[in-house]
C-alpha cells in the first residue's frame, strides 16, 4: 500500500447502516495502519465512531449547501482538494452515483456496493419467494475494499475497552447492584415497532430485577418514553437526558440491549454487548443484524402464520391480515431470553 493513500467513503444516511461500519473500520486500520479515511456523511454520527482518531468526516447538508445537482457540483468541488486517491461508495443512490460520476470523469478509481437489490426483491415478494439467507451488509461493504486493493479478514476484528459511564449516572447506578438492560422500542417504519403495550409488560417484568435504560430520538418518543420512567421504579429515560457521546459511553456498560431492527442494536453490538433484536416486517435473512450476535437472539415473527414475511427491506410494508403479525411474539418469549442471556453471563462472571 502506498503512504499516502487516502480513501473517500460515500455514505450519507441511514443510522443503522452507517453503524455497520465501525468493526469494518476496525479491521481496515488494523490491517492497514497508515490509511486515510474520509466519510461523507452528517456530522452527528461522528461519535460512533470515537475510537478512530485518524478517521476525517466530511459534513454534506443536502438541504441547503449540496442541493440539487448544482450542490453536488460543488460538493465535489470541495471533496476534489481532499487529495483523494480512490472512492467507496457504500450507498449506491443517485447522489453518490451522480458524485462517483464527477470522480470516475476525472480518472479517480471509484468501487461501488451491490446491495443485492435482485435477491432481496426475489426474498421480499410476495409470489415465488425464496426465503433463504443474503449477504450481510458488512460484508458487503468489506468487498467494496477489497476491490479498492484492501481486503480484510474480519478474524483479525478486537472489540475496544469499555468506557467509563457518563458523569451523570457514574455515582448514581451500580451494576453490582442490578444488572444494566438497555431498550430501544423504536424504529423507522411501524413495521418494525414491537406494540409498545407488549413491550410495556417486557420493560415491567425486567425492571424488577435489572436496571432498564431506554433509548430513542425527539419529542414523540421521549414522550412516551417519560411514561414509562414514571410509572415504573427502576427505569431510567436516556433521549432527552444523554448526548449520542454519553449513550454511547452507557451502551458500552451495560449487559444486554432488546432492540428493534434498529440503530441502537448495531451501537450495543459494536461494543461487544450480547443484543436481542426483534424483527417485524423485515428480517434478519435480509442481511442486517448485528455484528457477531446469535441467530438465537434473533426473535422473529412465526413464518408458517405469516409466510410473507419479510414484506420488504425496510419493514414498511404491512400486508392486509397482517396488522396484529407482531403480537405472534409473546413478551414472555423475550423475557425468557433476556433472562437466559443475564443468567449465563453472571456464571461466566464467577467463574
Amino acid at each position: 500500500m502506498k503512504k499516502n493513500e487516502h480513501i473517500l467513503v460515500l455514505r450519507f444516511s441511514s443510522l443503522g447502516d452507517i453503524a455497520i461500519m465501525v468493526p469494518l473500520f476496525r479491521v481496515l486500520f488494523k490491517t492497514y495502519p497508515n490509511l486515510n479515511i474520509t466519510i461523507v456523511t452528517t456530522n452527528k454520527i461522528a461519535p460512533v465512531f470515537y475510537e478512530f482518531k485518524t478517521l476525517n468526516f466530511f459534513n454534506v447538508d443536502f438541504k441547503n449547501k449540496h442541493k440539487g445537482l448544482i450542490g453536488l457540483w460543488y460538493l465535489f468541488k470541495e471533496l476534489r482538494v481532499l487529495n483523494i486517491t480512490c472512492i467507496a461508495d457504500l450507498h449506491a443512490v443517485i447522489r453518490s452515483y451522480i458524485i462517483g460520476g464527477f470522480f470516475k470523469s476525472n480518472f479517480f478509481k471509484l468501487k461501488r456496493i451491490n446491495k443485492g437489490r435482485r435477491e432481496k426483491n426475489v426474498l421480499t415478494r410476495k409470489k415465488k419467494k425464496i426465503f433463504r439467507p443474503l449477504t450481510s451488509t458488512l460484508y458487503r461493504y468489506s468487498d467494496v475494499f477489497r476491490k479498492l486493493g484492501y481486503p480484510i479478514d474480519f478474524i483479525n476484528h478486537e472489540f475496544p475497552d469499555r468506557l467509563s459511564m457518563p458523569k451523570k449516572l457514574i455515582d448514581k447506578y451500580d451494576q453490582k447492584e442490578k444488572p444494566f438492560i438497555g431498550i430501544a422500542p423504536f424504529a423507522a417504519h411501524i413495521g418494525k415497532i414491537y406494540p409498545l403495550d407488549l413491550m410495556q409488560k417486557v420493560i415491567g417484568y425486567l425492571q424488577k430485577d435489572y436496571k432498564i435504560f431506554l433509548f430513542g430520538f425527539g419529542e414523540k418518543q421521549t414522550s412516551k418514553l417519560n411514561l414509562w420512567q414514571n410509572a415504573f421504579s427502576n427505569v431510567y429515560n436516556c433521549s432527552d437526558r444523554l448526548n449520542l457521546t454519553d449513550q454511547m459511553k452507557l451502551i458500552s456498560n451495560l449487559s444486554l440491549m432488546i432492540s428493534m431492527d434498529s440503530f441502537n442494536g448495531h451501537l450495543a453490538a459494536n461494543s461487544g454487548i450480547p443484543v436481542i433484536t426483534i424483527w417485524g416486517m423485515s428480517h434478519p435473512f435480509l442481511g442486517f443484524s448485528p455484528f457477531l450476535q446469535p441467530d438465537v437472539n434473533q426473535i422473529v415473527i412465526d413464518r408458517n402464520k405469516y409466510n410473507l414475511i419479510p414484506t420488504s427491506v425496510y419493514g414498511n410494508k404491512i400486508p392486509k391480515g397482517y396488522e396484529n403479525a407482531f403480537r405472534s411474539i409473546s413478551p414472555l418469549t423475550i423475557i425468557e431470553r433476556a433472562n437466559k442471556i443475564l443468567n449465563t453471563k453472571h456464571h461466566q462472571n464467577q467463574l
